[in-house]
């Protein structure tokens, strides 16, 4: 199975999605394929990779302390592609890979972009990357690796521009629920609903899920009333560093 074909079959399943996001190399710098193998073993539906990196803006303080205590363990992009090298005879659901473009242009993004095709990866979210950068520079060098470019809306992006954001995907938009970083907001209120609304409303192409302010059952319910899924990173990395990877089963069982 290609990765475009791994994505397209996961979206397409009926019933609500849950992606989990996490930090490669927490709590232990080792513990990136055990957490992805037990999160598919315990229903996730997809698995977003966090990429560490010294100054991640648009993440909130557990997220942000996951990448740092990452970093201090060893984690390097190198070291991750070399863990999950032989990732695909061990999991088959998505993996996508969710980081910043500065470790990306280090790294070399046509090599990275290898890495990624040679490791299965099926995807990238890269916030800091523009659209029309993308386009105009990266968009023939990821496609050509069978990557997956997901961009994020906000409840301030405008219609037109999610428009153009719709036309550009090739697998789902990332929707943000919030202006905050990630792990800040703690529940959905009415504004909330009203923009996940607005969204479902523009009858987009290509399915919707939602990110940030997501850690439970209820809150995981209450994002997916009108989009495909929903991501959760903060809630399960705080799990992490509480429990350990012996308390995923749980967590997730929890959630779905």
């Amino acid at each position: 199975m290609t990765m475009t074909d791994r994505l397209e079959k996961t979206l397409s399943k009926p019933g609500k999605l849950l992606s989990i996001y996490f930090t490669a190399g927490y709590p232990a710098v080792e513990d990136t394929v055990p957490i992805i193998k037990k999160l598919e073993e315990a229903g996730a539906d997809m698995v977003e990779i966090g990429l560490p990196f010294s100054d991640p803006l648009a993440d909130g303080p557990v997220i942000q302390e996951s990448s740092t205590h990452a970093l201090r363990n060893g984690m390097t992009t190198r070291k991750l592609f070399d863990q999950i090298r032989d990732i695909r005879q061990q999991v088959s659901l998505p993996l996508v890979i969710m980081g910043y473009f500065n470790p990306i242009l280090q790294f070399g993004v046509e090599a990275f972009c290898a890495a990624c095709a040679e490791s299965g990866i099926d995807g990238l979210i890269l916030p800091d990357l523009p659209l029309d950068v993308y386009e105009r520079d990266y968009k023939e060098i990821m496609e050509a690796h069978g990557l997956s470019v997901i961009f994020l809306i906000t409840p301030q992006t405008s219609d037109e521009r999610i428009r153009q954001i719709d036309s550009a995907s090739t697998s789902f938009i990332y929707m943000v629920s919030s202006a905050s970083t990630t792990g800040v907001q703690s529940e959905f209120g009415k504004g909330r609903d009203a923009y996940f609304k607005r969204i479902a409303d523009l009858d987009l192409k290509h399915p919707q899920l939602v990110g940030f302010g997501i850690s439970d059952a209820a809150s995981f319910q209450r994002a997916t009333t009108y989009a495909k899924g929903a991501i959760i990173g903060s809630g399960f990395i705080r799990m992490l560093t509480e429990k350990g990877t012996g308390g995923i089963e749980a967590y997730i069982k929890g959630i779905l």
